[in-house]
Formats: C-alpha cells, sequence, structure tokens
C-alpha cells in the first residue's frame, strides 16, 4: 500500500441516491436496457451523462476501452462550488455483463482487476481524488481538507450511479491494499449502490492508537531464526551509521534525491529508510528469501548495504512524496487511516530520531495534518456489524494484513492466504476455500 514505507454517519437503509455528503446525485441519462451492440451508440449515451466527456476510445481485447473524465464537485457538502474533473476508464462488453468498479486507490489503474477476469465483467477504472490528473486546479487543489474517505466515496457514489444508466448487469466493487480500503468505505457510505465488494489485503488500523497487532504480526512472522537476522541487519544499519550514510548520500546524489521538503536531511532519511526495511522484506518478499539475509556481524559495510538496498532498504524522496507523488496517500494516512507506530525495540540506543515513523514526516509542510480516528472506527463497526456481501483476502505473511476488517454474518466471508505476502489472490487459496470463494463472488455478480 505504501510505495514503500509506514505504515459522517449514513443508515443502511438509505436510499441509493442518497449522498453522504449532501451533494446532488447525477441526472440519470436517458438509455435502452439492452445494447445497442454498436460503440458508437454506446458513446453517445456516454456523451450525454451530465458533466461526463469521452476522451478517447481504445480496442482492447475486442470491446472498446473508453477513457473518460468525469466532473465532481471540490466539496460534495457544496454541489454547486468549485469543481474538478476525475479520470477514469470503461472497458465495456456488454450491457447486461456484471460491472466491476475498480480502484487502486491511487492513480487510474491501467490494467484489468482479477474480479473482472473471474466474471467476465465490464470495468470502470477510477483514479483517486487529488491524485495525479484527478485533482482541482489552482487553490482548491492545495485544500487538503477536501481529500477525505467520504469525499471520495462520493466522488464513487456519483459516477457509479451515473454509469448504471448504461450498464445493467450487477455491480461489484474491488480494490487491492488502499484500494481495496477504498471500496470497502465506498461500501459503508453508499451500501446501495454496489451489489459485493472483493477486497484485498485491505489494512484496518480501526485503533490507531493500538498497534499489538503489528508488534504481534513481526514477533511471529517465518522462522524465530529469519526474523533474528532480519532485525540484527536492520541493526547493524544503524550502528555503522557513519560509515553508510556516506553510500547513502553518494547514491542520492546520483539519483537526483532531494530531502529538504520533506524528511529535511540525509541522516533522517537514511534512519527512515533503515526503519522500513523489514516492513518491505515481508511486503513484497516471501520466507524463500530468508537464506539470502547476511550474517550482519561478519559482512562488510559494502555488503551490508548492497544487500539492503535488494531488500526493502527504499529511499523516501521530495520527488516522490509531494503532491504529484505519494504525498495524497500519506496525507490520508496522516488525517484519517492511521498508520503502524512500531516499538522497534531491537533498535534501542541507535535511533537518532524516536518520533519519526509517521506520515507527517514525509511530508511537504503546508499537507501535513492531525489524525482522527473517528470515521475508520466507524467504518470498521459497520463491517463488522452490518456490511452484506463482503469479501477480503488477506496474506498471512503480509504486514499490512495484520490488522484486518472482520466481515458481518450476512453474507461475508474472510480469506488468509498461506504464507502469501501483499500480493495474496483468490487464485492462491488452497482448496476447498478457492472453489467456495469464486462460487460466492459468481452468484454474487448473478454469472455462471
Amino acid at each position: 500500500m505504501r510505495h514503500k514505507g509506514i505504515s459522517a454517519l449514513v443508515c443502511a437503509g438509505l436510499m441509493a441516491g442518497a449522498a453522504v455528503l449532501g451533494g446532488a446525485t447525477p441526472a440519470a441519462a436517458s438509455t435502452p436496457a439492452a445494447d445497442s451492440g454498436t460503440p458508437s451508440d454506446l458513446r453517445e449515451r456516454l456523451e450525454r451523462i451530465p458533466g461526463m466527456t469521452v476522451v478517447s476510445v481504445a480496442d482492447k481485447e475486442g470491446h472498446p476501452l473508453y477513457t473518460l473524465t468525469y466532473k465532481q464537485p471540490v466539496d460534495h457538502r457544496k454541489p454547486h462550488g468549485a469543481t474538478f474533473t476525475q479520470r477514469a476508464t470503461l472497458w465495456h462488453k456488454a450491457t447486461d455483463k456484471p460491472t466491476v468498479l475498480y480502484t487502486s486507490g491511487y492513480t487510474l489503474p491501467g490494467g484489468t482487476a482479477s474480479l473482472t477476469r473471474l466474471i467476465d465483467a465490464n470495468q470502470l477504472a477510477v483514479e483517486h481524488r487529488y491524485f495525479a490528473e484527478s485533482r482541482p486546479k489552482g487553490p482548491a487543489g492545495d485544500d487538503w481538507s477536501k481529500m477525505t474517505v467520504q469525499q471520495e466515496a462520493a466522488d464513487e457514489h456519483r459516477l457509479t450511479r451515473a454509469l448504471r444508466t448504461v450498464e445493467k448487469g450487477k455491480w461489484l466493487g474491488t480494490g487491492a491494499s488502499k484500494g481495496g480500503m477504498t471500496a470497502t468505505y465506498h461500501e459503508r457510505f453508499y451500501p446501495g449502490d454496489l451489489d459485493a465488494v472483493v477486497a484485498f489485503v485491505a489494512p484496518n488500523d480501526a485503533n490507531n492508537r493500538d498497534d499489538t497487532g503489528y508488534e504481534r504480526f513481526f514477533k511471529t512472522v517465518g522462522t524465530k531464526e529469519c526474523r533474528a537476522a532480519l532485525n540484527a541487519v536492520q541493526r547493524e544499519m544503524l550502528v555503522r551509521r557513519d560509515a553508510l550514510l556516506p553510500k547513502f548520500e553518494a547514491d542520492a546524489k546520483a539519483n537526483g534525491d532531494t530531502f529538504e521538503e520533506t524528511l529535511g536531511t540525509t541522516d533522517r532519511a537514511y534512519e527512515f529508510a533503515v526503519l522500513d526495511q523489514v516492513w518491505n522484506f515481508w511486503q513484497s518478499g516471501t520466507a524463500a528469501d530468508c537464506p539470502t539475509v547476511p550474517d550482519a556481524k561478519k559482512v562488510t559495510d559494502d555488503e551490508l548495504y548492497d544487500w539492503s538496498k535488494k531488500h526493502g532498504f527504499s529511499v523516501y524522496q521530495d520527488e516522490s512524496l509531494g503532491t504529484n507523488g505519494s504525498g495524497p496517500y500519506y496525507r490520508q494516512a496522516a488525517t484519517q487511516l492511521g498508520w503502524a507506530d512500531l516499538r522497534f525495540k531491537h533498535l534501542k540506543g541507535v535511533r537518532n530520531y524516536p518520533d519519526i515513523y509517521q506520515p507527517n514526516s514525509v511530508l511537504p509542510a503546508a499537507m501535513r495534518g492531525t489524525y482522527n480516528n473517528s470515521t475508520i472506527a466507524d467504518v470498521d463497526r459497520w463491517v463488522k456489524n452490518r456490511g452484506q456481501r463482503m469479501m477480503f483476502i488477506y496474506g498471512e505473511n503480509d504486514p499490512w494484513s495484520a490488522e484486518k476488517f472482520t466481515p458481518s454474518r450476512h453474507d461475508s466471508h474472510r480469506y488468509v492466504v498461506p504464507g502469501a505476502n501483499h500480493g495474496a489472490s483468490i487464485a492462491k487459496l488452497p482448496e476447498p476455500e478457492q472453489t467456495e470463494a469464486v462460487k460466492t463472488i459468481k452468484r454474487w455478480a448473478d454469472v455462471k
């Protein structure tokens, strides 16, 4: 979910068109119920939707792929105020097929969701507000108070209701990591929009002050020997700071990396990268990588540094953390989503910056914010007690899966893929769980 590191109530009975932030539901385009069979007819129907622009049309596997923009309010509580254009793509096969609403939670997804393949669906891919080209222009683009869970849910609500006038089958929401979180938040605030949600490796930091789930994960993941070796490497990276920092600075100079706007100094940036090492090892790697971990006390400086760069030592620099990079995610983490504030007991005495491991540390000053737990705690309760037709897929060895959503008993499910990292999928589930999950999803999508 992180590119590299750290880690408004609506009753379920509200009508599908109601908006949690008070914005108006878009007017429905007048469309026939059956597929006209020609891309030109479909384009006309899309262009009749108020606020919708068809930017281009391409062919994808014999079906039209429409690149779209959709006019959205910057603040859904003030629907007649400032607006921005949100990017989306619609891969259309047939109006009577199911449609998958797919978000990465970041920029516009460029591929095909596994769920789309599984049920042979249409796919609406959406770019999250304030990322890439879906950021308001002018002063509104610098108002980070509108980068919230509720505002993005309202964006997707308006877009979904508009395109349900075209795509008539069942609608399922999906995404992985932050995309899975985004799909879950959409479902919580607008439960009438989608027929089901399938979320992959979606973290759920319901109580940001309680990180025992993450701490327990790092005490139990893999083998005792692997955990000890990784901790020793991480500690040695800080013990040898004086010898290794110049290597880090040389790499930064060669790559054009700067840190003045975010972390501030190369020393702070170096420590932050070290703190993320073990997390990233498990997020992207597997237990099969454990034999590669060196003996921290015996390897040379070059060997220690080179191995680390290949196994979890990721650099946070100004260029990737500002408004045009992953900064919008860290803004959300700092204000609503939460983060893992690990204790790092094995690093006692070698850290220079004990309070650095939190999202505000990697944000430009203008993007920093104050955390409020109420929204995510509310979503957690709602999913647990009132969510319907929701499925969560997690990885056993994924640190992001250490704090999970707990589905309700209302036709909802959770699966954990043995040994999997942040790339956990239904295809990696063992039998009979894989068969069971696929059968459930196809029932939700009304496909055979």
